[in-house]
C-alpha cells in the first residue's frame, strides 16, 4: 500500500531553485526562511558565525539572532542539516561549509560578507539556479558583479510610491455640500475605508470642508474646523484637522501618521495625548517612545539614571513638550520637567516596552520608519485593554541600513491595517514648521 494510499498526502517535489540567505535577512524577519516554499534553501556557516556574534546584543537584532538560531536548531533536530533537512513550508533546508580554493577576479574573501556571496558563487558553478538574498543593497551589487542572481528580502514590502493616504479630495453637486454642512452628514454611495476622510467641493463654494465615512452607516459625517484647541494647539490645515479628529476618537485605537519633517505628527501626537489624559481622563498617562537606530547603541551606554539617559534621545521629544507647555494654560504644568515629574507622561526605551502590557495608556511611537515590521508588530501587540497606539514617521528618513521606504514596519502596519474599523491614517505633506523647513524637507 502506498503512503498516499494510507492517508498520508505525498509530498510536493521540491523546485531547481535555491535561496542562499544572508544574515541580515534573519535579523530583518527571524523565520524568513519560511517564506521560501518548496525550494532549496541554503545557509551559509559564515551566516551562523554572524549569528553567534550578534546574538549577545540586548536589542533587537540580539533576538532577532537568537530567533533564527533556534529555528535552525529546531529544524536540525529532524535531520541532517548538512545534507539537508525538509521543513514544515515543504523546502529543503541545507546549512553548508564551504571555503572555495580560488575566487573570481580574485574576489577578496577577507570579510564575512563576501565569504557568504561566495558561498553562493560556489553553489551557482555546480550547476543550480541561485538567488543570493540580502537586505544589504551592496552585497546584492557584489553578488550581481559575480554573475549570481541577486534579489532583495521583499515578503513584508509595500509600494511607498501608492501608499494609501486616508484621505480624498472629491467634486459633489452643490445640494450635497449643503445638505453636509447644514444637516452635518450624507449617504454615500461609494464604499470608503473606515474613518476615510473626503474633502468635499463644489463649484459654487470656495470653501473645502471635511467629512470623515461611517463604514457601518455609509454615512460620511462633517468635521467641525472650529474646534477648540488640544492642549493650546490649534489645528494649522486641514490634514492637522483631520489628524486630531482621529486622535481624540478613542474608538479608533490605532493611527498612523506619516509624512515629512514639520507636518506637526508628533507634536499633535503629544498634544491629543495630554488632553485626554488631562482633561478627559480618558487614558491613565501617556507614554512616549523612538528608536535608538541613529546613535547604533542601547541607553544603557549613556551616563546617568534612566531619566538622564533618556533626555539625550528624546530631546526632540522635548522640545515638542516645551512648545505646548507654553500655550497650555494648565498649573502646575509649566515645563517639560514639571509634565513628566507629574506622571502625566513616561518615557519609555522600546527595548523596555517589549514584555510589558500596557493597559488605559495613550501610546507614541516617534521615528517609527526605523523600525522593522516584526518590531512593529511587538509594539502593537503590547497595547492593553483601553489603550491608544500611535505612530509617526516620515520614510524618507530612515537611519537603518536594511530598511527602506517600501520595507520599514511603519509603512507595511499602513497596508496590513487599512480597512479595520479600529484603524486611522493620515499622509501628511504640509509642512508649518516655516518656509526654510518646507524648502529643505523638498529640495534636500
Amino acid at each position: 500500500m502506498s503512503r498516499h494510499e494510507n492517508g498520508d498526502k505525498p509530498r510536493q517535489k521540491v523546485g531547481d531553485k535555491t535561496f542562499v540567505i544572508d544574515t541580515n535577512v534573519l535579523i530583518h524577519r527571524p523565520d524568513a526562511i519560511l517564506s521560501f516554499r518548496h525550494s532549496n534553501i541554503v545557509i551559509p556557516m559564515w551566516v551562523l558565525e554572524e549569528l553567534d556574534r550578534l546574538k549577545t546584543f540586548s536589542d533587537e537584532r540580539g533576538r532577532n539572532a537568537r530567533r533564527a538560531i533556534r529555528f535552525l536548531d529546531s529544524a536540525g533536530q529532524r535531520g541532517n542539516l548538512a545534507e539537508g533537512v525538509r521543513i514544515e513550508n515543504g523546502s529543503i533546508l541545507r546549512v553548508v561549509s564551504t571555503q572555495p580554493r580560488f575566487s573570481p577576479n580574485d574576489f577578496l574573501q577577507d570579510k564575512t560578507d563576501n565569504k557568504i556571496i561566495l558561498a553562493a558563487w560556489q553553489i551557482q558553478q555546480k550547476g543550480s539556479q541561485v538567488f543570493f538574498v540580502s537586505k544589504d543593497i551592496n552585497a546584492r551589487v557584489k553578488a550581481t558583479a559575480l554573475g549570481i542572481k541577486a534579489v532583495d528580502y521583499d515578503k513584508q514590502k509595500v509600494d511607498f510610491t501608492k501608499l494609501y493616504t486616508g484621505f480624498t479630495a472629491v467634486d459633489v453637486r452643490s445640494e450635497l455640500y449643503l445638505q453636509l454642512l447644514e444637516k452635518g452628514e450624507i449617504p454615500w454611495p461609494d464604499s470608503l475605508p473606515p474613518n476615510h476622510f473626503l474633502m468635499v467641493r463644489d463649484k459654487e463654494h470656495n470653501e473645502e470642508i471635511i467629512g470623515r465615512y461611517n463604514h457601518e452607516t455609509r454615512m460620511v459625517s462633517l468635521v467641525d474646523k472650529k474646534m477648540q484647541p488640544v492642549a493650546g494647539i490649534r489645528p494649522l490645515n486641514d490634514e492637522q484637522l483631520m489628524v486630531l479628529n482621529l486622535l481624540l476618537d478613542p474608538a479608533v485605537q490605532l493611527v498612523t501618521l506619516v509624512g515629512k519633517a514639520g507636518t506637526g505628527k508628533t507634536l499633535l501626537a503629544i498634544a491629543a495625548g495630554l488632553k485626554q489624559a488631562i482633561e478627559d481622563k480618558t487614558y491613565k498617562r501617556v507614554l512616549v517612545s523612538r528608536p535608538v537606530i541613529p546613535m547604533g547603541k542601547d541607553i544603557g551606554y549613556l551616563p546617568g539614571a534612566k531619566n538622564e539617559k533618556l533626555s539625550h534621545w528624546m530631546q526632540p521629544l522635548f522640545d515638542n513638550l516645551e512648545l505646548i507647555t507654553s500655550v497650555y494654560q494648565k498649573q502646575n504644568l509649566k515645563s517639560p520637567e514639571q509634565v513628566v515629574n507629574s506622571n502625566i507622561l513616561e518615557m519609555e526605551a522600546l527595548s523596555f516596552i517589549r514584555g510589558r502590557s500596557l493597559p488605559n495608556q495613550f501610546i507614541i511611537i516617534d521615528e517609527a520608519q526605523n523600525l522593522s515590521p516584526h518590531e512593529v508588530k511587538t509594539i502593537v501587540s503590547r497595547a492593553g485593554t483601553d489603550a491608544k497606539v500611535v505612530l509617526t514617521g516620515d520614510p524618507d528618513q530612515i537611519d537603518s541600513p536594511y530598511l527602506d521606504a517600501n520595507s520599514n514596519g511603519l509603512t507595511y502596519l499602513v497596508e496590513a491595517f487599512k480597512g479595520q474599523p479600529v484603524f486611522g491614517h493620515i499622509l501628511m505633506t504640509r509642512s508649518e514648521r516655516s518656509h526654510l523647513a518646507e524648502l529643505a524637507a523638498e529640495l534636500l
